[in-house]
């Protein structure tokens, strides 16, 4: 008789098996979960940077092309890079430049590699609004951008204007006496 009793609510029905109702739930709770991936891996996804993106993240450039107190312009990161083949009066300003008056204060020594202070390799986009800055301009001989008259040195200090900050010198390394790579 208490079997019965187990097995009917007292109205006549039947009671679900406890073990039926644990299985509905996990199933319920799995479908979500997995309905609630399926919808975030996209959305996830998307945030991974492009495949030209990740194949521009470090280049290698031949420095031989490079005269003594030329620069050239390489497309690095969808940014132009400038890599700056230094004269030694050039050299030799940058170094000599009094920290004290600079806004951004870094030594020149810091923005080359050492022993290869004749290249100097910075991004070359103004830290004020990112245009991009013309060499061999503006009082201190480096950079000058001519949209809103930011002044940077030779070593690529920000020395006038209404920029915040010196152009930024990547990660770089020299592969051999002739050969960089950046990033």
């Amino acid at each position: 008789m208490a079997d019965a009793a187990s097995a009917t609510s007292g109205h006549g029905e039947e009671l679900e098996d406890p073990g039926r109702r644990d299985f509905i739930h996990i199933a319920a709770i799995a479908a979500t979960v997995g309905g609630a991936a399926a919808i975030a891996w996209p959305l996830i996804d998307q945030m991974n940077p492009s495949a030209d993106t990740l194949a521009l993240s470090s280049i290698e450039y031949d420095l031989s092309k490079v005269p003594l107190g030329q620069q050239v312009t390489v497309l690095w990161r969808k940014q132009p890079l400038f890599v700056r083949h230094r004269t030694p009066k050039e050299i030799a300003e940058a170094a000599n430049a009094d920290l004290g008056r600079l806004r951004d204060p870094q030594p020149d020594s810091a923005r080359v590699k050492p022993g290869k202070a004749e290249w100097l390799i910075v991004v070359g986009v103004c830290t004020h609004l990112g245009c991009t800055p013309a060499f061999g301009e503006g009082e201190y001989n480096g950079w000058l951008c001519h949209c809103h008259g930011s002044v940077y040195d030779t070593s690529g200090r920000i020395r006038g204007g209404p920029a915040p900050k010196n152009l930024e010198v990547p990660d770089y390394a020299f592969l051999t006496d002739t050969r960089v790579k950046v990033g």
